[in-house]
């Protein structure tokens, strides 16, 4: 998998620090073993190495902080009930200082309130993605709202 990464990276002219791929928690800890090898060999590459839908699979914390991975991605189910559920709240919270503790940064999957992204970054979460932020979009649409978010127009005369 590793080499199949490598030839696509130098076809394409990549820069692999741009590059974040994803394996969900389940897939991951399938064959602890064999992951920890290709997400070794990976990481070796220069990419951003993710566990998605952290919380939702059987994990090994042992084998978790053996994985050289970048950032937790909190499963969408945890994040809708923390409003309503003090136990799920707990978990996410349990889910965010883990992952700080092991260097790692956090994406909360699933936000669609503003109370869920206010609670999510007191808690630390540094990066979240939902509905609230854009519902799924292809690359066209991608450009259209990050250019108008975020080029700064020319400054008219008189104006700062």
């Amino acid at each position: 998998m590793a080499c199949q990464i490598s030839e696509i990276l130098q076809q394409t002219g990549t820069d692999p620090r741009w590059v974040d791929l994803e394996i969900t928690e389940n897939t991951a800890m399938d064959d602890a073993d064999r992951s920890s090898v290709i997400l070794s060999e990976l990481k070796a590459l220069g990419v951003r190495l993710s566990i998605d839908d952290f919380g939702t699979g059987y994990s090994s914390l042992s084998r978790l902080r053996r994985f050289p991975v970048d950032t937790l991605k909190i499963d969408r189910s945890f994040v809708s009930g923390m409003a309503s559920d003090t136990e799920t709240h707990e978990i996410v919270r349990i889910i965010i200082i883990l992952a700080h503790t092991l260097g790692l940064k956090v994406v909360a999957e699933g936000i669609e309130t503003e109370e869920q992204m206010e609670m999510l970054k007191r808690l630390g979460c540094e990066i979240g993605q939902g509905y609230l932020f854009s519902k799924p979009s292809d690359a066209a649409t991608i450009e259209r709202i990050l250019a108008a978010k975020y080029v700064t127009q020319p400054s008219r005369p008189g104006r700062t």
